[in-house]
């Protein structure tokens, strides 16, 4: 069977917060996922995130850490993506012309307390990462999360 969802972390361990999806990556190794998801930590090379996304998912779930204002730690659940330098749109162009499908992409964010140089998740952060893993494992085997799905809209 083929891999339906891929959960792909990205992020810079060496910037604290920016770890996030790492932790969450961890955490869900050991959660006993179904065996249409696929996890991977892609780090910062989120051009390999689109050419693995050629063999086509169903749905793609992001973990990163994503500033939003709010206080550290507050998950955020979100469609169309705009993470690091390679924006949701730029991404889905590119997977368009490597001919793959990403599905329905989301992504799973946590607002950083800190991404200055530096290993290990700010207190606020870590304390945020089982309730990530529940997030996920809800999507993954098709439950509703608690956290609303928000829609992007184009400015």
């Amino acid at each position: 069977m083929r891999p339906r969802v891929l959960v792909a972390s990205i992020g810079n361990v060496f910037l604290h917060d920016d770890g996030f999806g790492v932790e969450v990556i961890r955490e869900l190794d050991r959660a006993g996922l179904p065996p249409w998801v696929q996890i991977a930590d892609y780090d910062i090379a989120t051009v390999h995130l689109a050419y693995d996304l050629t063999g086509g998912y169903d749905t793609t779930i992001l973990l990163d850490a994503t500033p939003h204002g709010v206080p550290p730690g507050t998950l955020s659940l979100t469609s169309a993506p705009d993470t690091h330098d390679l924006p949701g749109d730029a991404l889905v162009r590119l997977l368009r012309l490597l001919g793959g499908d990403a599905g329905r992409v989301l992504v799973l964010g946590c607002e950083p307390a800190c991404v200055d140089g530096g290993l290990g998740l700010s207190p606020a952060v870590e304390a945020a990462v089982p309730a990530a893993v529940r997030v996920v494992t809800e999507l993954a085997w098709g439950a509703n999360p608690e956290l609303p799905v928000k829609e992007r809209t184009e400015v």
